[in-house]
């Protein structure tokens, strides 16, 4: 999740999506206070040598949720509003994600409390490395791999990767996800996470009654993985793009628009506002716009309650973390909409990061070609497994995702028993 509201406590909300999952299938007693506490978590505070020579002192944390499936996985991202209690909601919602598309993962997540826009590059490679640091005896291959959020990047993990290397005495690669290609990167990395979300949307369309060739798609957020997701569906899938919203507003052409000249027209302007030939539309329009399919891929808790009912969609495919509210999952449930919930929809990207750690740590890679089948078949398969529970049990996507995800988590934790 991007970022929660003021008044909302992100971890608060993952251990009430536990406790229903939990009602649900019947976890009760200590395992269902294990899934509801982090295995470990490391706070450090470190001090960072400026540009002009004094000396800040920045915290970071590192949250290593479950670790019952294998060594956790997760992202580190630089915000000046990171806390504590978001960065353990994250980490619990990275098991969950590993576990719905059955990667051999538990989930972790970090964070440095800081504002990366004010930083020059050198503090901000100060500040990495020593954060790498303060970490490295929580982090590695057999641990906790960590990979790039928001305000990183694949120059943080080269730094990290680096840093590590150095104390070990020898090149580690694949202590991080989302490198360079130099440094061990895979192919298909960039693309992976709206590529993915492409592959269910097709295969749920077909279950769902949905047109996708020939259909209708709205798209809210049209960065890395809403873009991608835009130009497969448009370019392979011969859907037709009727509306694209960047953070500064929006576009709208009920006769299509070409996602390929979007993105021209925004990297020249720096947004798809004001491209010829299209309407404005806000970001809040985008979503009730008229469109077979709906792909938010922008910010969080975007799909409330209060205009769940003008999403005039007839899927929703959640390419960003967190955009529809529970409240909003029960109206778009009773109004027939089949939403593809985000620890399914954007899990391509997670998917990829495996790929990457396991061509690292076997140091033979695959072509493009390799991994976007590799990534086909996984989420093909997830779509499937989450399927079938929706339908088993009579309950909308997203509650099936967790069911999922939670029992796969519960069956490897009373599969180890307790030690000692």
């Amino acid at each position: 999740m991007e970022r929660a509201g003021p008044s909302v406590n992100p971890f608060d909300t993952a251990r009430r999506q536990i406790d229903i999952v939990a009602d649900l299938i019947g976890i009760n007693g200590g395992v269902r206070e294990l899934l509801k506490h982090p295995k470990r978590e490391l706070t450090v505070n470190f001090p960072v040598r400026m540009d002009d020579g004094s000396y800040r002192v920045f915290t970071g944390h590192r949250v290593q949720y479950n670790m019952a499936r294998g060594p956790t996985k997760g992202g580190i991202r630089y915000h000046p509003q990171v806390t504590l209690d978001e960065v353990r909601a994250l980490a619990a919602w990275m098991t969950w994600k590993c576990a719905v598309v059955n990667i051999p993962y538990g989930g972790a997540k970090g964070g440095v409390v800081c504002d990366p826009k004010t930083l020059k590059i050198g503090e901000l490679e100060r500040l990495t490395r020593r954060y790498a640091s303060e970490i490295a005896s929580f982090i590695g291959p057999e641990i906790d791999i960590p990979a790039p959020d928001v305000y990183t990047d694949s120059q943080t993990m080269s730094w990290i990767m680096d840093t590590y290397s150095m104390q070990k005495g020898y090149s580690v690669p694949g202590v991080v996800t989302g490198k360079p290609i130099a440094l061990g990167g895979s192919e298909g990395r960039g693309e992976a996470t709206g590529r993915g979300c492409a592959y269910v949307i097709r295969e749920a369309a077909k279950d769902a009654g949905v047109r996708v060739k020939g259909g209708t798609v709205a798209v809210q957020g049209f960065g890395n993985a809403g873009s991608v997701a835009a130009n497969l569906l448009h370019d392979e899938q011969g859907a037709t793009i009727v509306a694209i919203s960047d953070s500064k507003g929006g576009i709208v052409k009920p006769e299509g628009l070409n996602p390929h000249t979007v993105e021209e027209h925004k990297r020249k302007t720096g947004s798809v506002v004001g491209f010829p030939g299209a309407k404005a539309i806000s970001n809040e329009e985008i979503l009730e716009t008229k469109a077979d399919i709906l792909i938010p891929a922008a910010l969080e808790n975007q799909i409330t309650g209060k205009n769940a009912d003008r999403i005039q969609a007839k899927m929703v495919a959640e390419a960003a973390n967190g955009p529809t509210l529970p409240e909003a999952d029960t109206a778009l449930f009773q109004k027939k909409v089949t939403v593809l919930p985000d620890i399914l929809a954007n899990a391509g990207g997670v998917t990829v990061s495996y790929f990457e750690w396991a061509q690292d740590i076997q140091g033979f890679f695959w072509s493009l070609e390799e991994v976007n089948q590799r990534l086909e078949r996984v989420m093909v398969r997830s779509y499937s497994d989450v399927r079938k529970v929706a339908v088993d049990k009579k309950v909308h996507n997203r509650s099936a995702a967790y069911v999922l995800a939670i029992q796969r988590v519960v069956d490897a934790m009373k599969t180890r028993g307790i030690y000692p």
